[in-house]
């Protein structure tokens, strides 16, 4: 790391997280703008609450603007399209399960997504809709669930009847001043997203966050009921003693592939090793991987995330390709047993106190404070052996086909969940809970 951001990376880290995180007042004046794809699954979910979101809202930023895009974007992480489109699919039936979403949980992997064919119908059914406002957004709801039930009867029928309406009904509704209820796009979008104040919310994680800011600006008629069984952080799902020594008696295991450069990994590790890893027993195993880029982010997902989870996180010096290096060579001395404390010890020195894990004196004073109950005569490692175990993590991540880090692997028993990200870490509460319903 050069001596410049060695310097000034605490001093910007510093200043950023004592101002204000959150901007007060986001601009309203464009209203609000639903971007979805008739083949994501995300999208389906996301139609089921934009009735009740409409509701909700003050007159001036009624109605709902609706855009359907018709081209996805490339796989993340690298995934083949049929991995992404079967992650997305159980991701989605995961979800609808947690929050009560019409999504066929019974047979969470549906074989295919909607045809051309019916996505050609639902357009037409909703190109000539003469509904707008609420009303529409139920129609808009209910070819979604045609499209994903493989309804093809019940299309069928509407759009014979959307394409044989009068010719005079048909002029007067192009001859009106109304604005049209929905626009179709030839644009790529990964997902189905909300648009409001020019900030992104995804579609199914972000929304709550939509709601709460949307009532912080007194936008809302009434108070938003909206997820819930959404799981915050720092809530325990499991408080009953005896329930409690149940889960704890299931002997868990959590292994986490993470970027050691990667802010959010340090957020999420220390955050489950708090509240979750001796609350519940689980045995937490930590796997490095090479160095993936991630040293740049948002810094305001990371203040917000600092604030939620309650982790410390500035002053920092961000982990370069060397830094990450160092820090993988002190971690493949240390037992196996022993690496995840000895990891957030590394971490909070890196991501709270300053240290640069690429300068020589820093990387000597985390040798030392991670080998000292070591014994003396460990011997010296070479670097391929090194680049081989990060290597070597890092096939065994990419085996479980995830789009985004760290890649978390839930051991209950026989039973494997996988899942990724800040997004998904609520699902260790979840499935531990799930377990203890079926023990």
């Amino acid at each position: 790391m050069s001596l410049a951001r060695r310097w000034l990376d605490p001093i910007r880290s510093r200043w950023f997280f004592n101002r204000p995180y959150r901007q007060r007042h986001l601009s309203s004046r464009n209203g609000i703008t639903v971007y979805l794809r008739f083949d994501d699954a995300y999208s389906y979910l996301l139609v089921q609450l934009l009735p009740q979101l409409e509701e909700l809202l003050i007159p001036r930023l009624k109605p709902l603007k609706i855009v359907i895009c018709t081209q996805a974007s490339s796989p993340p992480n690298g995934l083949t399209a049929q991995a992404w489109q079967r992650y997305m699919l159980d991701d989605a039936a995961a979800l609808a399960a947690q929050h009560r979403f019409v999504f066929d949980v019974n047979n969470p992997a549906p074989t295919s997504l909607p045809s051309a064919a019916l996505i050609q119908q639902a357009t037409d059914i909703l190109q000539t809709s003469p509904l707008r406002g609420t009303d529409y957004l139920h129609l808009l709801q209910d070819i979604f669930h045609m499209l994903w039930q493989n309804q093809q009867g019940k299309l069928n029928t509407l759009h014979y009847m959307a394409t044989r309406r009068p010719a005079s009904a048909i002029s007067a509704k192009s001859s009106s001043h109304d604005t049209p209820a929905i626009r179709f796009m030839d644009e790529a979008i990964p997902s189905g997203f909300l648009l409001f104040g020019g900030r992104h919310y995804r579609a199914i994680d972000d929304f709550l966050r939509l709601t709460r800011r949307l009532k912080q600006q007194k936008l809302l008629n009434n108070e938003p009921i909206f997820l819930i069984n959404h799981i915050e952080w720092g809530e325990h799902l499991v408080n009953d003693p005896e329930s409690l020594n149940e889960v704890q008696a299931l002997h868990a295991q959590l292994d986490i592939y993470l970027a050691l450069e990667d802010p959010v990994s340090w957020l999420i590790l220390a955050y489950i090793k708090r509240e979750l890893v001796d609350y519940y027993n689980i045995s937490l195993n930590v796997h490095p991987l090479p160095y993936q880029g991630r040293d740049e982010f948002d810094w305001g997902l990371i203040a917000r995330l600092s604030r939620r989870t309650e982790v410390g996180i500035a002053p920092f010096c961000r982990p370069t390709q060397a830094a990450t290096l160092n820090l993988a060579h002190i971690l493949y001395r240390v037992d196996e047993e022993q690496r995840s404390e000895i990891l957030l010890d590394l971490l909070k020195c890196i991501w709270c106190k300053g240290l640069d894990a690429s300068f020589a004196p820093h990387v000597q004073r985390l040798t030392s404070m991670a080998l000292e109950p070591a014994s003396p005569t460990l011997l010296p490692v070479d670097l391929p052996e090194i680049q081989a175990w990060l290597d070597s993590n890092q096939l065994a991540c990419n085996a479980y086909q995830q789009p985004d880090l760290p890649v978390m692997v839930l051991q209950i028993g026989e039973q494997r969940q996988v899942f990724n990200s800040l997004y998904r870490v609520w699902r260790i509460e979840s499935l531990l809970a799930e377990a203890l319903e079926e023990s």
